[in-house]
């Protein structure tokens, strides 16, 4: 869309991109090149966030400024040791724009979405024009699940009081980061809209090509799998497929009877959602090179089923059939849940969890929050 007007936000201006491999147009043309080439456009530096701006370095790998050898142009980190995690206000010193373009995952502790709004603030503070390239969520824009952050919690993998998942756009969060003050230097910011996309659409509605958002997210689907199991890998006893073709579609471990444990999680009568009896064998991770036995997640109605509530019924899963409180075992070996709050965005999940509450009950306790949250946003949406 912004081509397709001329680059008309970014005329006779001095550009900053935001951008890693998924910043691409629907015809899969990179979006840097189209800036280099974009009459009336000077493209002056690149900036990466976590992954590099190639999208393969591994999650919390930090790296350094650099230049990219085929354009010539500086590239900074946004994911820089000190920590670095925004731009200063030197990197934008010959910015007059600053463009991001990056798909996300439409999950609250990915960490593209805090980079945006944390550049959107140093680009108040600087005077710098911050131009969102909206993308599709690739969740859609109809699902809001999970606990909403509490401010105590804040860090690069939970920023922004929403919900886990938070069924807005890039360009529509920024919006509303920018509406509700969330940062302290608010930016003039202008958000290129899609053409064609609604709320109802998830990733493989759109008929686009997905790029890999980071090396563990390598096909659309994934997207789904990681915010359905992705809590499990800050807690230990469970494998989620990590190392293997299957990462976040697997719930397995040696305790478990694959059978048994997918009778148990089908009972749990979560509407478009199956659990298949599989084994597999992790690369990596504290059951590396075991055969393990479980469940593989099966979506028959990717776009409605629910997905932060699989974590608690595997973790109830491992409580009641294998015989395992996993919380017990990691307060045994010293194991911190910092990280795992942090993800969360709260600690009263954990807290339920270790009182022994149901999953019935920790999904209910979410139901205030995400309505509130439904209420607020809408001022915010630009897609029907």
């Amino acid at each position: 869309m912004l081509a397709a007007n001329g680059f008309q936000p970014l005329q006779r201006k001095r550009v900053g991109l935001i951008t890693n491999p998924t910043g691409v147009d629907s015809q899969g043309r990179s979006t840097l090149e189209l800036l280099r080439a974009a009459p009336g456009v000077h493209l002056v530096a690149l900036f990466a966030p976590e992954h590099g701006l190639h999208g393969d370095l591994p999650a919390g790998k930090e790296f350094t400024n650099s230049v990219d050898r085929q354009t010539g142009l500086p590239v900074y980190s946004l994911y820089g040791p000190g920590p670095v995690r925004q731009p200063t206000r030197a990197m934008l010193k010959h910015v007059d724009a600053l463009v991001y373009d990056l798909q996300d995952t439409g999950c609250r502790s990915y960490t593209f979405i805090s980079t945006m709004g944390l550049a959107m603030d140093t680009c108040g503070q600087a005077g710098v024009e911050f131009i969102v390239l909206d993308r599709p969520n690739p969740l859609g824009g109809r699902r809001v699940e999970g606990p909403m952050l509490d401010h105590r919690f804040r860090s690069l993998v939970g920023f922004w009081p929403v919900p886990y998942v938070y069924g807005l756009t890039c360009g529509e969060l920024a919006r509303m980061i920018n509406g509700e003050h969330w940062i302290t230097n608010t930016c003039n910011l202008t958000v290129v809209p899609m053409h064609g996309w609604r709320r109802s659409l998830i990733w493989k509605d759109t008929g686009l090509r997905w790029i890999p958002t980071s090396p563990n997210v390598p096909r659309s689907d994934t997207v789904l799998y990681l915010v359905a199991t992705g809590l499990l890998g800050e807690i230990g006893g469970l494998s989620i497929g990590m190392g293997t073709s299957m990462p976040f579609q697997c719930i397995g471990a040696p305790y478990l009877d694959a059978s048994r444990a997918c009778r148990w999680l089908n009972s749990r009568g979560l509407e478009g959602v199956r659990f298949a009896p599989t084994s597999f064998t992790p690369a990596r991770g504290v059951y590396k090179g075991r055969t393990l036995a479980g469940a593989q997640i099966w979506f028959s109605q990717p776009a409605t089923a629910p997905l932060v509530a699989i974590n608690f019924h595997a973790l109830e899963l491992a409580r009641k059939v294998g015989k395992r409180d996993l919380f017990a075992e990691a307060l045994k070996r010293g194991q911190s849940f910092h990280m795992f709050d942090q993800v969360n965005g709260t600690d009263a999940t954990r807290q339920a969890l270790q009182a022994g509450r149901s999953t019935k009950e920790i999904v209910a306790s979410w139901a205030a929050g995400e309505e509130a949250f439904r209420r607020r946003r809408a001022r915010y949406l630009l897609y029907p």
